[in-house]
C-alpha cells in the first residue's frame, strides 16, 4: 500500500535499515526535487518461524544482528554472520550491501546464508517460491538483490541458514616477525582445507595499536607479561617495529577445535610464528567492535579517520599495500597536513584465490579548513589506486555514491546497461531514487 500510494503522488521511497553504511549510501541525491520518505524498517524485526529440522528460520529484514543472535541462540541456534556493525545493522542492509561476516569461513558470506529474500517492487513481489539447498530455475532474480542498495524496492523478509551452536568456542592468536611471513602462513593455511571460524592478519601498525589499548597489567600477571615481552624481543629476536599478529576463533566440537589449533599452530612454525595466547586473541577480535567507538572519541581530538576494504589476488597483496601506503604519504603531503599520517592494513578474510584487504587511515586536523572534505579526497584517491593496482571496488562495504564512478572499471558497458535496464523495467517511475551503484549517474 505504501508503494502504491507512492506512486500515485510521485513520491521516492528511501529505505532505512541500521544507518551503519559508510558508502554514503543514505545520502539523498541533491537533483532529486520530489518529496522524500525515509522507511524506516525496525519495527519489522521479528523472526517468523524457526524450523530447528531443516536448519531454516524466516526473519523479517528490519531485525539488527543483535536482535537476531538473541533470539536464535535462546533456541540453541545462531546464523553465524557477524559483521564489524552487528549492533546495529539489519539483515536487509546484509543483503542490499552484500555483506560479510567476520566468521564467514565457517559460515559463509550474506549470499551464502541467505535462501530467498522477498522484496516489494512498484511492479510486484520479488521472491522465490521457497527456500532450497540449491536449485537450476534459469536467471534467479534473486541474485540481482545482494547489493542492491535501495535502488530496485523494500527488503520485507529472507529465510536464512541456521546452525546449532557450536560446542566449544576457543580464542587464539600468533606472531609473526613480519607481514611477509604472516601472508605466507594464511596463504599455506587457505589452501589447507582447515581454516578456522576466523582468521585476520595485522601489520605492525595496528598490532602496536592494539598493545597500545591494553590495560597496564601489574603484580603476578605483569612479570608474567615483562617476562613474554623478554623472551619474544631478546631470545627470539623480534623487532618491536616489524612484528605482527594473526588472531583466531575456532569454533566446533572438542575434537574439531582440538584438531584446528594443532594443525593451525603447527603451520605456523614454519613461517617463524610463535603463539600469543588465547586472552590476546580475544581482545584483538573484540577490538574490532570497539573501532567505531573509538573513532568517534577522535574525532574529539581532531582526528578524523576512515577504514576502506578492497579484496586481491594473492600476487598483489603486498603491491596493493605498498602503493596505499605511499600514495597515503603523498596526499598528506600535497594538502600540507599537520602531524604525521596514520594508516595500518589487515587481511580479514582469506578465500582460494586471494585476501580482504582492510585498511583504516587517520589525519590530524587541527587548522585544517574542510577536513571531512579533505578527508574523503584521500580515501578517494586512496580507491582509485586500489584498483589501478589490482584490488576490487569493495569487498563488502558496497558502492553506494561514493564508489560509483569506479564501476566503468570492473563491470562492462553491456552490463551496466542490463542492469539499468532491470533497474527502469521495474521502477520506471524511479520510486526508489536513493541512486547508488549504477543508477548513481541517473
Amino acid at each position: 500500500q505504501l508503494i502504491e500510494l507512492a506512486i500515485e503522488h510521485d513520491v521516492c521511497l528511501i529505505p532505512f535499515g541500521g544507518g551503519t553504511n559508510v558508502s554514503c549510501a543514505l545520502k539523498l541525491p541533491e537533483c532529486e526535487t520530489r518529496m522524500m520518505i525515509a522507511v524506516d524498517m525496525h519495527r519489522m524485526n521479528r523472526v517468523e518461524w524457526i524450523d530447528t529440522k531443516n536448519l531454516q528460520a524466516c526473519v523479517q529484514a528490519g531485525i539488527t544482528g543483535k536482535q537476531l543472535e538473541e533470539i536464535l541462540q535462546a533456541k540453541g541456534f545462531t546464523s553465524g554472520h557477524e559483521p564489524d556493525s552487528l549492533e546495529f545493522s539489519t539483515l536487509g542492509g546484509w543483503i542490499a550491501t552484500n555483506a560479510s561476516g567476520m566468521k564467514k569461513n565457517r559460515y559463509g558470506n550474506i549470499e551464502n546464508i541467505v535462501e530467498n529474500i522477498t522484496m516489494i517492487t512498484p511492479r510486484g513481489v520479488l521472491s522465490q517460491s521457497q527456500g532450497l539447498p540449491r536449485v537450476a530455475m534459469g536467471m534467479q532474480s534473486q541474485n540481482l538483490l545482494f547489493g542492491s542498495e535501495g535502488n530496485l524496492g523494500l527488503i520485507t523478509k529472507a529465510t536464512i541458514k541456521i546452525y546449532p551452536l557450536p560446542q566449544r568456542k576457543q580464542y587464539g592468536s600468533i606472531v609473526f616477525p613480519n607481514f611477509e611471513l604472516g601472508v605466507q602462513f594464511l596463504d599455506r593455511l587457505a589452501h589447507s582445507g582447515c581454516l578456522p571460524a576466523s582468521i585476520r592478519l595485522v601489520d605492525n601498525n595496528q598490532f602496536r595499536f592494539g598493545q597500545v589499548l591494553k590495560p597496564k597489567m601489574t603484580g603476578f600477571k605483569g612479570t608474567i607479561d615483562r617476562l613474554k615481552k623478554l623472551y619474544l624481543l631478546k631470545l627470539k629476536g623480534f623487532q618491536p617495529d616489524r612484528m605482527v599478529a594473526a588472531t583466531l576463533v575456532m569454533e566446533g566440537t572438542d575434537r574439531e577445535v582440538a584438531y584446528q589449533q594443532q594443525h593451525i599452530y603447527t603451520l605456523a612454525k614454519q613461517f617463524q610464528g610463535l603463539p600469543a595466547g588465547a586472552e590476546n586473541g580475544r581482545r584483538g577480535y573484540m577490538l574490532t567492535y570497539a573501532i567505531a567507538y573509538i573513532r568517534d572519541f577522535f574525532f574529539t581530538l581532531d582526528i578524523l579517520g576512515e577504514s576502506f576494504e578492497t579484496s586481491v589476488p594473492w600476487d598483489k597483496i603486498h603491491q596493493v599495500c605498498a602503493s596505499v601506503t605511499a600514495d597515503f604519504q603523498a596526499q598528506h603531503q600535497q594538502y600540507n597536513l599537520p602531524g604525521k599520517p596514520y594508516l595500518s592494513y589487515r587481511i580479514s578474510q582469506t578465500y582460494h584465490t586471494g585476501v580482504c584487504l582492510y585498511f583504516m587511515m587517520g589525519i590530524y586536523t587541527k587548522g585544517v579548513a574542510n577536513p571531512a572534505k579533505i578527508c574523503s579526497e584521500i580515501e578517494h584517491h586512496l580507491r582509485k589506486t586500489i584498483i589501478e593496482n589490482g584490488g576490487s571496488i569493495s569487498h563488502h562495504h558496497g558502492v553506494g555514491k561514493i564508489r560509483h564512478e569506479f564501476i566503468q572499471d570492473t563491470q562492462s558497458v553491456a552490463s551496466i546497461e542490463l542492469l539499468r535496464n532491470i533497474k527502469q523495467t521495474t521502477d520506471p517511475q524511479n520510486i526508489f531514487g536513493i541512486g547508488n551503484n549504477i543508477c548513481a549517474d541517473e
